[in-house]
């Protein structure tokens, strides 16, 4: 069968492709951006890219249009497919039908920490023995791809509230329909889908909905948005995590790269691991919680949480030069900004911290988080902001209240001028965008060489 995938290089759809080239069918896909890391990997499978919407890339006719939910009306490659009646669906449509069927579902869904959870919860799993199938909005760099079908009936997923396409808004994780589901945490996101949390709890309700009486929902017991979701109804038992919850942390050192886990008020076992920030450790009490579900042991879980590296673009050291180390890392909401420096200042102590951030999330953009911003940087010494013409409201303006030394650029070259003048030997640089950013750390390690 020849399925072609409108969309492709979105991390979601990206590891589709990889999913349908596994299950035998010839896969094509066009993008508006064609950029790694999905474009290499897709490369490496042996799927061809198209760059565009074109109406000729889907001449002669693909057995089946596989529509990712950044394509809407007028966009010219939908209005061929409608107008030539070829076969449609989406994404998370085509993935419950034709790899989640039948198969033990592990789905991470919440605001921050779906891509590392998800990508946690594969490695404990595949540690265990257990050989799970998994698709993940990242590239896990214990396995180096975003997806695989695995040989066994478990696939985790990673469970995104953004809807599924332009004929389907309903969120992508209904589809799903999983028998062990992690709520990481909530708050408001989407902004250009959803026009308050109310809005995005109804639809986490839709996915409890779907948990079957025999399956677990885990969640943090001090997150109120939850509590509400799970007081609109809930057919499921629940295990619950962090403080006041039936698995716990307790930290061996300020930055989270050592902790004891403790359920039930009886000590696990001890996590040392190269991940920093309360976030991760909480991200590994669900991990463990949902792990134990399917029959691994959380001693056995701990082990293999200690050999975990993490995502791609979460805090990734991509390059160390003159002793300056840079980071690529994903956080695109105000929340992730703060835990993220967070975790890395206790780290590195009273090193030099540089931050450099483009808001280029589509509710980044509508301004919806702008608020937060300024104190999310508290645990910087200096901030690049990275703030393009077209960005639609005054971004200076916001972060002109900032605690932090911060700059407002409007071209990546005043952004590498300004980090070159401030970064000496043991600064780190921590670059953040849910983007490409322009090959900004490639250029800003060049510049640094230099």
């Amino acid at each position: 069968m020849h399925i072609h995938i409108l969309g492709i290089c979105g991390t979601f759809m990206g590891s589709l492709a990889v999913l349908a080239k596994e299950l035998g069918h010839r896969v094509t896909g066009s993008d508006a951006n064609v950029y790694p890391p999905m474009s290499t990997q897709l490369e490496a499978q042996g799927i061809e890219l198209m760059q565009g919407y074109e109406p000729a890339h889907l001449q002669p006719a693909p057995d089946l249009v596989v529509v990712g939910n950044a394509l809407s009306r007028g966009n010219p490659a939908v209005e061929y497919v409608l107008n030539q009646g070829l076969p449609y669906v989406s994404g998370p449509q085509w993935l419950a039908d034709h790899v989640l069927q039948g198969r033990w579902v592990l789905a991470a869904a919440g605001t921050h920490g779906k891509t590392t959870t998800s990508s946690m919860l594969a490695w404990v799993l595949e540690h265990a023995g257990m050989a799970p199938g998994f698709l993940i909005g990242g590239v896990p760099q214990n396995f180096g791809v975003s997806a695989r079908l695995g040989g066994t009936p478990f696939f985790v997923v990673e469970a995104d509230e953004y809807d599924s396409a332009f004929f389907d808004k309903r969120s992508k994780f209904v589809h799903y329909r999983p028998r062990t589901a992690i709520l990481n945490n909530l708050e408001f996101d989407h902004a250009d889908i959803f026009p308050d949390l109310a809005a995005i709890e109804r639809q986490f309700h839709h996915l409890v909905r779907t948990v079957p009486g025999e399956g677990l929902i885990i969640h943090p017991a001090s997150e109120q948005a939850l509590q509400r979701v799970i007081g609109m109804g809930c057919w499921t038992p629940v295990q619950t995590t962090g403080d006041g919850g039936q698995w716990q942390a307790r930290l061996l050192s300020a930055d989270g790269s050592r902790f004891e886990v403790w359920f039930d008020e009886a000590l696990m076992g001890v996590v040392e691991w190269a991940l920093t920030g309360q976030h991760n450790v909480a991200n590994a009490l669900a991990t463990l919680a949902a792990a134990r579900h399917v029959g691994v042991v959380p001693e056995l879980g701990i082990a293999g949480l200690s050999g975990f590296k993490s995502v791609k673009r979460r805090m990734e050291k991509v390059a160390e030069v003159n002793g300056v180390t840079i980071y690529d890392d994903f956080a695109h909401h105000p929340t992730a900004i703060a835990t993220t420096l967070d975790g890395l200042r206790k780290q590195i102590g009273d090193a030099p911290l540089i931050a450099v951030i483009e808001p280029r999330s589509n509710s980044m953009k509508l301004g919806a988080h702008r608020d937060g911003l300024p104190a999310s940087v508290a645990q910087a010494d200096r901030v690049y902001w990275y703030a393009p013409a077209n960005l639609g409201w005054d971004l200076a303006a916001t972060v002109a209240s900032s605690s932090v030394p911060t700059e407002v650029c409007d071209s990546l070259e005043a952004i590498i001028a300004g980090v070159k003048a401030h970064a000496a030997p043991g600064t780190q640089v921590v670059v953040m965008s849910n983007g490409g950013f322009g090959g900004l750390h490639g250029k800003l390690a060049k510049a640094l060489e230099e």
